[in-house]
């Protein structure tokens, strides 16, 4: 058991690190946790910001990690609205904007990501939007309640998954949909063309235009207000609004000035950790968006940015802190909702990765499986509204077991019978 006089801190107020302090008390850690967040808002979770909240479904609280009284009645000390500014490692201390100086014994680093910029004219234009934080869900809210009002345009750069729940969200308030996307499908490097394509058909049924091929080379407005956006083959889109979701950058840059091993933005960014999630300093962790760990199962270092490494990484993060044996090696899950589209991801396949998509149901529905393999052994499973399918869709993954194709493509056969 770890001295009850030691103090752990944790910068960042998201479901990373919301979940370690709750995970630090569970364990039976009755030293210091203090948990620094740059919002005034209590620690919640982002994916009602493009999903549940944003759609007007879900109010503010439904989106915390906790009812706020529980922070005080775990003996959780926060400090709202305080970016760190400096992380001493020898001293064993970081210091908060405003002068404060906390001493920690043991640091877990769960600074997330941030919108990465466009850098064309016109981006400081009044109506561009990024999406990350509850305050930008909130104006983006507003923005497309009146567009909808008022049959305003909506221009979206990417077409990625904040991009394509955005896209969605707009056109069920009844604005005007427009998505610019250098690839020729969404989701490109993602889900490959077959399966990109089939989201692009799911938001052009719904009456969303895309703009493949191009890439956005200018906003421009009047009046200090986005009035248009102009693309570098010649086009010019009308824009009442604009969101730019190009990815996501790991918030890294207070331990870079502190000496912390990163890896290079080329092999995706981030602080490098090991399985247990502790940096190249003994005594500091990270977890979350920003942290790039070597993943015991996948042989390989990964940052994943979604809710559920969010989720787990937390906890993993917080047991090594307290000195337990952690091998962080779930299978990266996302899930998204679009119209009437649910769809749940596990597993990991980036370009390169496989040699064979097989897909189990009817895609012309959107009912159906589709499995990436390589070399016969599934790498990653995407389940389109078929349900409770991710436990034998991820065992299946785990046991690298070789399958054969058409016993994957056919439903009566049970996914458990491959294993």
């Amino acid at each position: 058991m770890v001295d009850a006089d030691q103090t752990f801190v944790i910068v960042g107020g998201g479901l990373a690190g919301a979940k370690a302090a709750e995970t630090l008390r569970a364990e039976g850690f009755s030293g210091r946790v203090i948990l620094v967040c740059d919002e005034r808002e209590y620690p919640y979770e982002r994916p009602p910001l493009s999903k549940g909240y944003l759609l007007g479904e879900k109010d503010r609280t439904d989106a915390l990690v906790h009812d706020p009284a529980w922070y005080a009645s775990h003996d959780i000390e926060l400090h709202l609205g305080q970016t760190v500014t400096g992380l001493d490692r020898d001293a064993h201390t970081v210091r908060l904007g405003d002068g404060t100086v906390l001493r920690y014994d043991k640091l877990l680093l769960a600074t997330g990501s941030e919108p990465r910029r466009l850098d064309v004219p016109g981006t400081g234009l009044a109506g561009v939007h990024h999406l990350r934080r509850l305050s930008h869900a909130e104006r983006l809210r507003h923005e497309l309640k009146a567009l909808g009002r008022d049959n305003g345009h909506l221009v979206i750069a990417g077409a990625g998954w904040i991009g394509l729940e955005v896209a969605a969200a707009a056109r069920t308030y009844g604005a005007e949909v427009t998505v610019v996307e250098p690839d020729p499908t969404p989701l490109h490097r993602v889900l490959g063309p077959e399966l990109g394509q089939l989201f692009a058909d799911l938001h052009t049924a719904h009456g969303v235009r895309f703009h493949f091929g191009a890439r956005i080379q200018e906003f421009t407005g009047q009046d200090g207000m986005v009035l248009a956006v102009r693309t570098d083959d010649g086009e010019e889109h009308p824009a009442h609004a604009v969101l730019v979701a190009v990815g996501a950058a790991p918030r890294a840059a207070l331990a870079e000035n502190a000496g912390l091993a990163l890896v290079d933005r080329a092999d995706g960014g981030g602080i490098a950790v090991d399985a247990s999630l502790r940096t190249s300093d003994p005594d500091i962790y990270a977890a979350g968006d920003v942290a790039a760990a070597e993943h015991p199962f996948l042989h390989h270092r990964i940052r994943v940015e979604h809710w559920s490494n969010a989720l787990n990484g937390g906890p993993a993060a917080a047991r090594a802190m307290l000195g337990r044996d952690v091998s962080y090696d779930r299978v990266p899950y996302f899930f998204t909702d679009q119209y009437d589209l649910g769809m749940e991801y596990s597993g990991w396949a980036p370009p390169g990765s496989y040699d064979q998509v097989v897909v189990r149901g009817d895609t012309g529905k959107r009912e159906f499986i589709a499995f990436w393999l390589n070399g016969g052994r599934v790498i990653a499973g995407m389940n389109v509204n078929v349900w409770d399918v991710t436990d034998p869709i991820q065992k299946l993954i785990r046991s690298r077991a070789t399958v054969d194709p058409d016993a994957l493509c056919d439903p009566s056969v049970a996914l458990e019978s491959l294993l």
